[in-house]
């Protein structure tokens, strides 16, 4: 996939494109189908599938106040629109100045001038320009005045385990993740939810219980799910290790910062300070509690680690806990995957 950050960036020659425009935050399912569908109709109109999308939420730059934490970085959601097949990403840098373009001004230097679309793909919501004041019907007449298609995508909603006949959304998805549903999330999302970050030094009291743990440096890539333990999947160094995961500040012991995250990665050992970590979330395995003494603590930790340990073997060998949907970005995605289907509306 080529990635033009900026229109600048665009080559005078592209190519004439099949375009769609969105946040793409967390590039979940419902996304995926917006974008098979993209290649699909690009393929037959003999077009490139393109992609436009914003460095950061619209929001951040209109109404800060109101803009909702992102599913995955910029850079996390560049990788996984990588893997989607299209052949290419124009982002933009919504600015003051890209939010206060006019509608006709922001199709010509966009899909006109800069992506040269023949064909754009679309919510039946869709909103742009200055205040939000272009809709589908001015984008079917700016089409007709510069010689691209409008073709009106219906939403993808659930048909089983997650609420059914709701439509799939980055929200929803966030909203689960704040109430630790991480399997319910990764069932919209097509894969488990991840984070990423570097291993920092801590207050090694995870050490001196008998388990050390590697501790995420603050701002890490990623929505953290809610105050939790958490089974998962610690990939450091290209090797996937099983890991019993805590959100939270430890209420057993005072001074400890909130949601600070720590990975026991079980049956590792060697020092991981300062190298890369992703966490794939599979299943909360407890709530955070406050423990009378280290030793009801210590009890606890080693029950936890058990468990996680039994549950993350069944997983590697696709046994009962394994993910009923897709579990990478290579799995295959769409309205007959995972439960999906398209909003009969």
């Amino acid at each position: 996939m080529r990635l033009w950050k900026g229109l600048e960036r665009v080559p005078v020659d592209a190519p004439r494109s099949a375009v769609t425009i969105g946040k793409f935050d967390g590039v979940h399912l419902g996304h995926r189908a917006v974008l098979e569908r993209l290649r699909r109709e690009a393929a037959a109109r003999g077009l490139a599938s393109t992609v436009v999308t914003f460095d950061r939420h619209p929001l951040a730059q209109v109404d800060p106040e109101n803009c909702p934490p992102s599913l995955v970085s910029i850079a996390q959601r560049d990788e996984l629109l990588a893997t989607t097949g299209v052949d290419a990403t124009l982002e933009l840098c919504f600015d003051a100045e890209l939010a206060g373009q006019e509608p006709e001004l922001f199709v010509r230097t966009v899909l006109v001038d800069a992506v040269h679309a023949g064909a754009v793909l679309t919510g039946s919501d869709f909103r742009f320009g200055h205040r939000g004041a272009g809709d589908v019907a001015l984008l079917r007449e700016l089409g007709g005045r510069h010689g691209f298609e409008v073709v009106v995508v219906d939403d993808v909603v659930t048909v089983a385990e997650v609420e059914p006949g709701r439509r799939i959304s980055s929200s929803w998805i966030r909203e689960l993740l704040a109430e630790g549903r991480v399997r319910e999330a990764a069932l919209l999302l097509g894969r488990r939810h991840r984070v990423r970050s570097v291993v920092v030094h801590g207050d090694a009291i995870g050490r001196e219980l008998g388990f050390p743990t590697a501790n995420l440096a603050r701002g890490a890539e990623g929505f953290l799910p809610a105050d939790a333990v958490y089974a998962a999947w610690a990939h450091v160094d290209g090797g996937r290790h099983p890991a019993a995961v805590s959100i939270g500040n430890n209420p057993t012991f005072d001074g400890v910062p909130e949601h600070q995250v720590e990975a026991h990665l079980i049956g590792a050992s060697g020092d991981l300070y300062d190298r890369p970590i992703e966490l794939e979330f599979v299943e909360r395995i407890r709530g955070m509690v406050r423990f009378g003494t280290v030793e009801e603590l210590k009890v606890a930790l080693a029950d936890d680690r058990d468990r996680i340990a039994e549950l993350l073997a069944r997983d590697a060998t696709g046994g009962p806990t394994a993910s009923s949907g897709p579990t990478g970005p290579s799995a295959p995605t769409g309205p007959a995957v995972a439960g999906l289907a398209p909003d009969p509306a």
